[in-house]
This record gives structure tokens, sequence and C-alpha cells, in this order.
């Protein structure tokens, strides 16, 4: 099981070991978020404090993408997953065991950094699917992600309310352990791709940002689109607490409304067949800006009301959100298939920057100005993503005569 492959051909239950993995790895970056209250009445954190804690997360994945995912080109894929999930493991252990902001913070930083192996595990399953079926294959991993996205808020929520946030963050470590000694058990070696150094390996990334003006665009579009994702998940807790005196769990719950609207997200990708990735992606930031403008009418509702409201504004944002990134993903990967690996971190480096502005922004918004402010915020940036979606007309026909 160790050897090096000679075929891809591999069984379900190593793909669906991989889908674990990948929901088990990214949900580690968004445990925090329905527990900042519980963290910041535990350690005695103030609202920018706690902000803090998503952000440097996030700002971790980031880092992780940048400067680890690109090592994939250059090792053997099943050497990082192994010892990223090893790492992630002890720094969830280590975050439970925090006293005070700076080692939490530091503890997030790393967790942020060693959850990237999310990111391995995708192009690993392209590489061990059996010819023809990449697509289908590529997708179920893609679905354990996202699964693990959406319905890590929950999970989080409800077990800190129960037991605490350090017992949920023992369990996200247990989790991680056990899933990697899985994969150890069941993943082949894989070839490496590129004897490139790991010099040669950024500056290519760099050309390639340069290189192409689609790339930028589709980048920045969504990352604009996280910032205001991040701003609402990164404040939503603490005011439902502190407006509402709702719990993690409540909060938490939020996350399946997210999940309701996001796991539609992947008919994209035939709605982009049938109109074009470039005209998804305008439908995506209109509807995210949308379903966060609509959160302006809360004052004129009841409590009930407008609960139901931020709910359904979830349902929507989250289905834009993911509809936009499904497509700007095929936009990129057609630039050039054989750099899809580099062109992959490039794109996630900058949507996860976004997010790490939108935890630190939103936090220090809703700080100054309470919800309303998140609010405002949030549909302003979908706004700024939908115009740089609009006004592409140029920027394509540039790019399709450098490619031409």
């Amino acid at each position: 099981m160790n050897t090096p492959i000679a075929t891809p051909a591999v069984s379900r239950w190593v793909i669906f070991i991989l889908a674990i993995g990948a929901g088990l790895s990214v949900a580690s970056i968004y445990y925090a978020q329905p527990l900042l209250p519980l963290m910041g009445t535990n350690l005695h954190l103030s609202i920018e404090g706690m902000g803090l804690v998503p952000t440097l997360t996030q700002a971790g994945y980031a880092l992780g993408i940048l400067f680890l995912l690109p090592l994939g080109d250059r090792y053997d894929r099943r050497l990082l997953i192994l010892v990223k999930s090893a790492a992630l493991s002890l720094f969830l252990l280590m975050c439970s065991l925090t006293a005070g902001l700076h080692s939490l913070l530091l503890a997030s930083l790393l967790i942020g950094m060693a959850a990237t192996m999310a990111q391995d595990i995708v192009p690993a399953a392209a590489i061990l699917a059996p010819q023809g079926q990449q697509g289908k294959t590529v997708g179920t991993v893609m679905t354990g992600l996202l699964l693990g996205i959406l319905l890590s808020r929950t999970v989080s929520g409800v077990v800190g309310d129960a037991f605490g946030w350090r017992v949920m963050y023992q369990l996200a470590a247990a989790s991680i352990a056990f899933i990697g000694v899985v994969m150890w058990a069941v993943l082949p070696r894989f070839a490496i791709p590129s004897t490139l150094s790991y010099p040669a390996l950024m500056r290519s990334m760099a050309h390639l940002w340069l290189r192409y003006p689609a790339l930028r665009r589709a980048a920045l579009a969504q990352g604009f689109l996280s910032i205001s994702f991040s701003a609402f998940w990164s404040t939503l807790a603490v005011m439902l607490f502190e407006r509402y005196h709702l719990g993690s769990a409540v909060a938490g719950g939020f996350g399946i409304a997210g999940a309701a609207g996001a796991l539609a997200a992947p008919l994209a990708g035939g709605l982009a067949d049938k109109l074009g990735a470039g005209k998804v992606t305008q439908l995506g930031a209109a509807l995210v800006t949308a379903s966060f403008a609509l959160m302006f009418l809360m004052p004129a509702l009841g409590t009930h009301g407008q609960l139901i409201l931020i709910a359904l504004s979830a349902v929507g944002f989250d289905l834009g959100l993911q509809s936009s990134l499904v497509a700007h993903q095929n936009l990129v990967y057609s630039l050039e298939p054989q750099a899809r690996g580099r062109l992959n971190a490039l794109l996630f480096t900058v949507i996860f920057v976004g997010m790490a502005l939108g935890s630190a922004i939103g936090s220090k918004v809703y700080a100054l100005t309470g919800w309303s402010g998140v609010v405002a915020l949030a549909t302003v940036c979908g706004g700024i993503a939908l115009l740089i979606r609009v006004f592409e007309r140029a920027g394509i026909t540039s790019t399709q005569a450098q490619n031409g």
C-alpha cells in the first residue's frame, strides 16, 4: 500500500476517506466562530480580541495556501497530507489548552496553516481517480469539504453549548488524528510531478499572477465576496448573544441554513456550461449583495421575523458565494491546465486574505456601529465584487487576444 502507484484506480472507500479528511480538516478553521462568546467569557476577551481568533485562523490558511500548497508539485502528496494531519491535530489540542489571548492567537494561526491539508487532498483525489471519472471523484471530495465548512459551525455550537469550547477543540484534535491514521493506512505514494526548486515554484506563481488579468479579476471578486461572508459569520454569534441572549448552539444552527443554500451551488457548474462561467459569477455576486441588503429590513420586523430573515439571507448569500466560487474556479483552471495547482493556490490565497479581513474589519465595525454596520459592510463588498464581474469585457478581450 505504500509503494508508488502504477495505475490511479482506487476503491470508493479510499475516495470516501479523502472526502472525510477534507471535510474534517477544513472544518478546523470554522469551529471557532460560534464559540467566540464562550471563549471571550472564559478568557476575558474584548470584542476585538474575539474577532482576532477567526482573523488569525483565516490568515494562517491564506499563508499556508500561498507558501505550503506549491510543495504538492515538488514532494509526495501522501507525505504532505500525513505531516499536516499530525501537525493539525497537535495545534487543535494546543488551542484547547490555551490560557490567554496571545497563545490562543498563535494556535489559531497554526491551525489555519495546517488545515490546508484539505487543499492537498483534492488534487490527490484527482490523481487517484479512475480514467474518465476525475470530475465525479473530485466532486465527491469537494462535497465532503463543503459539508465540513457548512456543518462545522453547527457541530461546534452544539458541543460548545453542552460541554464548553475546549472540549470541542479536543474532539477536533482526536478526529484529525484518527483520519490521519486511516489515510496513512490506505493512501499510496504519489509520483513527484516537478523537479523545480521551491524558489522556482514561487517565482512561477508570481509570473502566473502577472500574466493573466482574468486570474486577478476572479481572485479579487471572490476576495470581496469572502469579506462579506466572513464579516457576517465572525460577528453573528456575538450579535445573537448580545441582542437576543441566544447561545452558541443557536448561532451554529444558522450554519444549517447556509448549508441548504450552498449545497445547491454545485448546480452552478451545469449552469456555467449553459450561460458561461462569467455570467454565473455575476449572478452569484448579485445574489450575495441582495441577500445581505435584505437584512436592512430587520428593524421593521419583530424578534422572530428578524431571526427568520437572517436565516433566509444566509441561504441566499451562501448559495451566491459558492456558485460564484465554482464558476471562478472554472474560469481560472481553464487559463493554464498544467498549472492548476498554482492557479488554485493564488485564487484561494486572495479568498482567505478576504476571509481574514472580513473577520478583522467586521469585528471592528460591529464594536463601533453594531449589526447594521456589519450588514452595510457586507452589502458594499458584495456590490464591489458584482462591479468587478460586470465590467469585465475589456479584460476578457485582452486575455483572448493574449491566448489567441
